[in-house]
């Protein structure tokens, strides 16, 4: 799985929501254990997990779920 920082994360239908902005690792493994989206659709914090992810590339992240 390519998560990199400063990709561009679309959800299901291609709906920009961001870029990555923050990988946490699992100190144990050292794998994505999930990553924040920095986005301006919400006030809050988005975080998504690998399992979230459908397709990765370096550049673009596409999520298995759309946001409305």
């Amino acid at each position: 799985m390519e998560i990199e920082y400063g990709a561009q994360v679309v959800d299901r239908d291609g709906k920009v929501l961001g870029t990555v902005d923050y990988i946490m690792r699992d100190t144990w493994s050292g794998g994505i254990s999930k990553f924040k989206v920095s986005t301006d659709l919400v006030e809050t914090d988005l975080f998504y997990t690998p399992d979230d992810v459908s397709e990765a590339t370096p550049a673009r992240i596409k999520l298995k779920t759309a946001v409305k």
